[in-house]
């Protein structure tokens, strides 16, 4: 049992809560501060409500950055073949990292860093983070030489609609990425040991750097590389962000790197354990681009477009379900360790609550201003035409956001109680049903079905993942709070009945401005109506958001 075993309030992304892991009584964890500046200090600790906060500003103003990129690379290259050729560039490099270090390194990690920090063995935890880190260096490296040498043959497969233009070009932006892989791992496997001390602000800084690369790149090379500038961004952005700015954390943070290999090390077998299955594992989180890239292919401009969709509905929906996410996995994880079912269980449904409620007011607003939102990234070589297929992916994708958003705290249940085969496991599943959805909607509805299995594909991922909890005793669906969902899905619905009225009284003009009007005014409609009806039927939520903004 932990040294304090007073019970502690259910952690969720509204409410703080100071949680402190079992350490001796000579070393006790520091209160979190509060304060803006106590926050955004390099070597500062974050509650849940703070790390939160933080990683919602981080992910917010990364999302910005993110829309910037797209404006520029809408401007410039528009739903060209080249653009489609870059979007498609990125699938194998994922696949590699995916497949051989498991996508997400830092999950397993922090598993395993949080016991040896609970046990005070600082020393330790440096030696067993070195040892995975040099063994899993050595791995991915040798599969990027692998990767590079065999692009075209998997270019050929992955993408079977491409032209021998767009298939030539793809190969070599697949081999410019490659190398980018290392360096996410690096900062990924660094990252933890930050994350295990509730350090987040390099995390939160990292994708700011990362986006800035890309941006800078399309703007100062393009004249020069075309959409090479865009890859040259991309790996500059990466050393600089997620790479350099990790290890600078970590070290400064005391690491103590040990360049030795011992593949039987107890920490590197259970991490090798623990991330196998999401190495052979597949979940529709991940593959879903790259079933929708597969069958865009056969439509040129197609895979942009769609990528243009999906980052419009990734920006705002990432503050919500990956940044909570985020937050949350070092704090279910330390509940779990120090067997506080009870309160795990409670901090699982409050925040996937939480985060529930806030994802339908979110998706009533991009719905309703769907076609302004869309319209200002219009321009250049990103035609109307573009623009308006655009806003009715980006419609058909939005339905499906509170699934997107809880999902990713479902698995972090998981990953918190130290099961990864479980979600595995249901990740293949999913996928290889999920396939045949695409394909029947795609040659039945084009793009338009694509995007329609994808939701479909993700609402099944979430509901099991929540069904495998809940039999598992570990979160109980039971626990949601209804009558908030409830409050909020009405809210949602009369907000985005208002602002749809708006959008239709003031028609587009394909001028910015006007689309600035029209989201303005509407917005505002959307936020008092929301704010209304929450006060009428009595929710929870204004007063806990208010509560800690003040």
């Amino acid at each position: 049992m932990p040294a304090n075993e007073d019970p502690i309030p259910a952690l969720n992304p509204l409410e703080s809560v100071t949680l402190e892991p079992a350490t001796p009584a000579s070393s006790p964890e520091p209160k979190p501060r509060r304060s803006l500046f106590a926050i955004l200090h390099p070597s500062s600790s974050q509650n849940a409500f703070s790390a939160t906060l933080l990683l919602m500003l981080s992910t917010l103003l990364s999302g910005v950055l993110g829309l910037v990129r797209t404006y520029y690379i809408n401007r410039i290259f528009g739903a060209s073949p080249e653009t489609d050729a870059y979007n498609a560039a990125f699938q194998l490099p994922d696949m590699l990292a995916y497949f051989l270090v498991g996508g997400v390194v830092s999950i397993s990690l922090v598993t395993i860093l949080s016991r040896y920090r609970a046990q005070n063995d600082e020393a330790g935890a440096d030696r067993a983070l070195s040892i995975i880190l040099n063994a899993m260096a050595a791995v991915l490296l040798l599969g990027i030489v692998i990767a590079e040498i065999f692009a075209p043959y998997y270019t050929h497969i992955a993408f079977r609609g491409f032209d021998p233009h767009r298939a030539a070009l793809c190969t070599a932006l697949t081999r410019l990425l490659l190398p980018a892989q290392f360096f996410f791992f690096l900062g990924g496997v660094l990252g933890s040991r930050l994350l295990v001390r509730k350090i987040f602000l390099y995390q939160a800084i990292s994708p700011l750097i990362y986006n800035s690369g890309i941006i800078l790149g399309a703007i100062f090379l393009h004249q020069r590389f075309g959409i090479y500038s865009l890859a040259i961004g991309v790996l500059v952005g990466v050393i600089l962000g997620p790479a350099a700015l990790n290890l600078y954390g970590a070290f400064h943070g005391g690491l103590r790197y040990h360049a030795i290999l011992n593949l039987r090390h107890p920490a590197f077998l259970e991490w090798l354990r623990l991330t196998l299955p999401l190495m052979i594992g597949v979940s529709l989180v991940t593959a879903d681009k790259w079933i929708l890239s597969y069958f865009a292919s056969n439509d040129v401009g197609g895979i942009s477009l769609l990528t243009v969709a999906k980052t419009l509905f990734t920006a705002p929906m990432g503050i919500l379900g990956q940044a909570a996410g985020a937050a949350s996995l070092p704090f279910f994880s330390a509940l779990f360790s120090q067997n506080r079912l009870d309160d795990f269980a409670n901090a699982v449904n409050r925040s996937v609550s939480r985060v529930l409620a806030a994802s339908f007011l979110l998706g009533a607003w991009m719905i309703a201003l769907a076609k302004p939102i869309v319209d200002l990234f219009r321009g250049g070589s990103f035609t109307p035409e573009d623009a308006r297929a655009t806003a009715v992916y980006f419609t058909l994708f939005t339905l499906s956001i509170a699934f997107w958003s809880a999902q990713g705290i479902y698995a972090r249940s998981f990953y918190a109680a130290g099961n990864t085969v479980t979600p595995a496991t249901a990740g293949w599943i999913v996928t290889l049903v999920s396939i045949p959805i695409y394909a029947f909607l795609f040659h039945t509805l084009g793009l338009k079905g694509l995007t329609i299995a994808s939701d479909i594909g993700i609402v099944i991922q979430t509901l099991t993942l929540a069904i495998l909890l809940n039999r598992r005793k570990l979160v109980r669906l039971s626990g949601l709070e209804l009558r908030e969902l409830g409050g909020a899905l009405l809210a949602a619905i009369i907000s985005f009945a208002g602002a749809a009225s708006i959008v239709h009284l003031i028609p587009l003009h394909h001028s910015h401005l006007r689309d600035l009007l029209i989201i303005a005014t509407a917005s505002a409609v959307w936020a008092a109506l929301a704010v209304i009806t929450l006060h009428l039927t009595g929710s929870r939520l204004l007063n806990q958001i208010r509560s800690r903004l003040v």
